[in-house]
């Protein structure tokens, strides 16, 4: 497994490189979230051990946030991890890097792991519940089964269906 600072660095220089701006710290936890996911749908595996807390408006990792408030998210991702995780980041950058905070927030509110989470919880209510990674795995099983679908409906629109 990686570094999760290593992992939010190559986030934060990766969207620099290609929006020309820093990530603000919202779309961040929610681009750690969706690796996360996406390692576990590509690798079987989660990228990284941390785990997120189930705050309001979506998962965040304690360390990250401090971090990037101490603008402190410069550490180098090796070669074999970033060659290791390619497709990774690329499904989430193609998928979610452009999209506004808010959004990838209504997103994770949609989640499986998220929701299981707060489901004790006033929607208003702080907390630092954890997300436990064994509910990521049944989100990226859902997603996995979403992408299998989607990948047999499309060569059928392609014919005339």
């Amino acid at each position: 497994m990686e570094d999760v600072v290593k992992v939010a660095s190559y986030i934060c220089r990766r969207y620099e490189l290609e929006f020309g701006a820093r990530i603000d710290e919202m779309k961040l936890h929610k681009l750690l979230y969706f690796t996360q996911r996406e390692s576990i749908i590509q690798t079987g595996g989660p990228i990284f051990a941390d785990c997120f807390e189930v705050w309001k408006y979506g998962p965040v990792l304690l360390l990250i946030r401090q971090k990037y408030k101490e603008d402190a998210l410069h550490e180098e991702l090796s070669d074999s991890a970033q060659a290791k995780y390619k497709a990774v980041f690329d499904t989430v950058f193609e998928s979610y890097a452009s999209k506004d905070s808010w959004s990838l927030s209504s997103i994770t509110h949609g989640e499986y792991a998220w929701r299981q989470a707060r489901k004790k919880l006033a929607s208003d209510m702080v907390s630092h519940e954890l997300i436990q990674t064994d509910d990521i795995r049944k989100d990226a099983e859902r997603v996995k089964v979403r992408h299998f679908l989607y990948d047999k409906i499309v060569p059928l629109t392609q014919i005339g269906y």
